[in-house]
């Protein structure tokens, strides 16, 4: 094998296993402040120890992972304030979206996004958490890229990625995959009936359950100490 060709392949494995991770993390099954050792990583997904490596650094990079002194890779645990801060700036720019598409949207639009809902919803019955993710971010990437604002999609993308992991609480619950499952479908049903202020206020009131359930889980579990 030439050395392009072995480079491409290692880029691939790195790829793979940093999403196979980033949804570990997403779906709870990789807990914040969980130590990400090399050796059992790289044991367990079957690749070496310098793939899992560069997969973390990538996560590092995009703010799902962090190195500790003395501890190494872990889970970052996201600070509620910060969260906060995340989901306000991600509400104005989703909310922006919604009120770019072209309305009522197109049939490739409504074909698109209804194809997707339908892996959703057979992943949900089938309680497939990984297959829910998948086309979650599937149908979020559908219906923002409608907008037809490259730059604004790109930085959607980008914060919700960042902040992945707050949906650990959420991501692989039957109750949140259920209203996740009702709301896209009603996003499709406004986005028909050309119906812009019900498609905003979806939108708005899709990000709270990820939100406060991920914030109420951490000050439960990590409480801020009180004043002296």
């Amino acid at each position: 094998m030439s050395m392009t060709a072995l480079k491409a392949q290692t880029t691939e494995r790195v790829r793979s296993v940093a999403a196979m991770l980033e949804e570990e993390i997403v779906l709870g099954w990789l807990l914040p402040r969980e130590r990400l050792v090399e050796e059992e990583l790289a044991e367990r997904l079957a690749v070496k120890r310098h793939v899992v490596r560069e997969a973390l650094a990538d996560l590092e990079r995009v703010g799902l992972v962090e190195r500790i002194p003395n501890r190494g890779a872990v889970v970052k645990l996201l600070d509620p304030v910060e969260v906060r801060q995340i989901y306000s700036v991600r509400e104005a720019l989703e909310t922006l979206a919604a009120e770019q598409i072209p309305l009522p949207a197109s049939a490739t639009v409504l074909d698109a996004l209804r194809e997707v809902q339908q892996h959703h919803a057979v992943a949900v019955d089938s309680a497939d958490a990984r297959a829910a993710f998948r086309a979650n971010m599937q149908f979020h990437e559908t219906l923002f890229g409608a907008c037809g604002n490259p730059p604004l999609v790109e930085l959607i993308q980008g914060l919700a990625q960042k902040v992945h992991g707050a949906r650990s609480i959420t991501a692989a619950s039957p109750e949140h995959l259920r209203l996740a499952r009702d709301e896209h479908a009603a996003m499709i049903e406004a986005l028909a009936a050309g119906d812009r202020d019900r498609l905003v206020a979806l939108c708005r009131q899709h990000l709270g359950p990820s939100r406060d359930a991920y914030i109420a889980a951490i000050e439960a579990r990590f409480p801020r100490p009180g004043p002296l």
